[in-house]
């Protein structure tokens, strides 16, 4: 997320006292649409099946990143951090460090992940921080993640610049959430999705995002859409929420519409040394 204009000062109400992933559509303190790899149409979901999903979405990044134990990685958006320590109790990287530009979220990851952050000393930490501007050196880290948290940047190209900066030679971008198909479709998605037509999520054009990758000097970018296995399971836990006559299961209409859909991209970084 980032500062300046409506948009940014509705989210910091949002993922501030607000606590957003207190709302029934989220669980276990994750915030993300959730991976259903194992959803079938008339399924009784519970809320280990919504807390599943969301864990499995984290996990899916962190196997298409490649993250090893030799790896030091970053988190952007860090949120309240339960997706960092999964990183780190199951992958096993050296260290993770997440980043995240909302003050509150960033005490709820101190609070919320205290036992591992204690079992693990120096290697899981959490900071406030910018996804324009990563308080962290150049060549600092050998994967970078994003989960569900790019729709709150509103410079998509600086934050390229950034995560291509703090990249290692031979690193690895890996980002998912929702992008626009499409030039031109954000006069359709305003009147359906509220957080759209506020600026809460800054969506833009899945082209548009490749073509700032590259320009950062990435390479090797690769473009994934798994809404098959995103909106489906999503629109069905929806149902179940009070948000289910709201704006909530709009979401499910524009991915039919062709309107939007969600994305992992990854990219890497040339493997020289500058």
């Amino acid at each position: 997320m980032t500062s300046g204009g409506s948009g940014a000062a509705l989210r910091a109400v949002m993922y501030g006292k607000d606590d957003l992933s207190s709302w029934s559509i989220f669980s276990g303190h994750f915030i993300n649409f959730g991976y259903w790899q194992n959803f079938t149409a008339g399924q009784h979901l519970t809320i280990d099946d919504r807390t599943a999903s969301q864990a499995d979405l984290y996990r899916t990044v962190l196997r298409r990143a490649g993250v090893a134990p030799s790896d030091s990685l970053l988190e952007v958006g860090c949120g309240i951090g339960v997706g960092a320590a999964l990183a780190l109790r199951e992958f096993g990287p050296r260290v993770v460090a997440g980043i995240d530009i909302s003050n509150d979220q960033i005490a709820r990851a101190l609070e919320v992940n205290a036992a591992t952050i204690t079992e693990y000393p120096d290697r899981l930490r959490f900071q406030i921080g910018s996804a324009l501007r990563v308080p962290a050196e150049d060549k600092s880290f050998d994967k970078c993640i994003s989960v569900e948290a790019a729709q709150h940047f509103e410079d998509l190209s600086m934050f390229a610049l950034e995560a291509h900066r703090v990249l290692k030679p031979a690193g690895t971008l890996a980002l998912t959430t929702f992008f626009t198909c499409h030039d031109g479709t954000i006069d359709q998605l305003r009147p359906l999705i509220e957080t759209i037509d506020t600026g809460i999520d800054v969506v833009t054009p899945i082209a548009s995002f490749e073509n700032q990758l590259r320009a950062a000097g990435f390479v090797d970018v690769r473009i994934e859409a798994i809404g098959e296995l995103v909106w489906h399971g999503y629109d069905a836990w929806i149902a179940h929420t009070e948000h289910s006559e709201k704006w909530g299961r709009n979401w499910f209409k524009a991915y039919r519409a062709g309107l939007i859909d969600y994305y992992i991209v990854i990219a890497n970084k040339v493997a020289t040394t500058d």
